[in-house]
């Protein structure tokens, strides 16, 4: 039975890997060419070099202030939000009335489309800002906590779910191990819970550096980059030079791969860290 299934396997295979080609490896394969051009469209691209790529950073000081901006609100969002979905986790593993009735609440709002949640939030800000006189985009400060609160609410829950199934592995017999041994709640949890939950660490701090860094349509929606495109991200500011300056859809689509380039480094460093500090069950 299963040499029969091996023989039919590249008939399965096939339609499969053809569609990743198609929707995935040659248009990335494409753009990383046309970051090589100067364009308006596919048909009359014009070679140029890297000069896309001396412009990103010689002519659009917006490109570094993004990236600062950006790794800003990733370093603040990837902190609060594990944290949060970490301790909401300890609490509702916990034997208290309506466990699973919480857990889904705060899964929730990650159901919710990004662009809805940034109307929504903005009303809401703004609703608090007003007393005050002030809105979400009087300063960039503003903005930048606004995000950060966004994509807390929006992630949390997602995050604490992984936490759940984290904790719920951990063996009966270690705590009761450590409990016997004399340790501390505080002893426990340091000692014991966090270095047997580093799988879902793992997973949680990659999904939350990823999905913070690529963050677009929060940001469109919450602040569109205003005060003077200083809430701008990194994904918005590649949006905005590509489809706002005619003439620079060649240094867009440079600051696209170069987005790439980083995401995808920063992403394999971190997995690199948290994987090396696992430890077996």
């Amino acid at each position: 039975m299963e040499k029969s299934l091996k023989r039919y396997f590249i008939l399965f295979a096939v339609p499969t890997l053809a569609a990743f080609l198609a929707a995935f490896v040659l248009p990335f394969l494409l753009g990383v060419y046309l970051s090589f051009t100067q364009f308006t469209t596919v048909t009359n691209a014009r070679w140029v070099g890297i000069e896309n790529y001396l412009r990103v950073f010689s002519e659009n000081a917006e490109f570094l202030r993004a990236l600062g901006f950006t790794a800003l609100f990733t370093l603040t969002s990837v902190i609060v939000i594990n944290v949060l979905a970490f301790l909401l986790a300890l609490l509702l593993t916990r034997s208290i009335p309506g466990t699973n009735l919480f857990r889904t609440v705060f899964l929730l709002p990650n159901l919710i489309g990004g662009i809805v949640l940034g109307y929504i939030w903005q009303v809401i800000i703004n609703g608090a800002l007003y007393p005050m006189g002030k809105t979400l985009t009087a300063s960039a400060s503003y903005g930048f906590w606004g995000l950060v609160i966004l994509m807390g609410w929006q992630m949390t829950g997602y995050m604490m779910i992984i936490y759940i199934a984290g904790l719920q592995n951990i063996p009966g017999d270690v705590m009761e191990a450590a409990a016997i041994d004399g340790a501390s709640p505080s002893q426990t949890l340091f000692r014991v819970t966090i270095p047997m939950v580093m799988p879902s660490i793992t997973i949680c701090t990659f999904l939350t550096l990823t999905n913070s860094f690529k963050l677009f349509d929060q940001n469109l929606a919450l602040t569109a980059g205003a005060p003077s495109r200083k809430t701008s991200m990194l994904a918005l500011d590649i949006y905005n030079t590509f489809y706002g300056r005619t003439g620079y859809e060649g240094v867009g689509q440079a600051k696209a791969v170069l987005f790439f380039l980083m995401v995808g480094a920063i992403a394999l460093i971190q997995l690199s860290l948290t994987r090396s500090r696992e430890v077996e069950s």
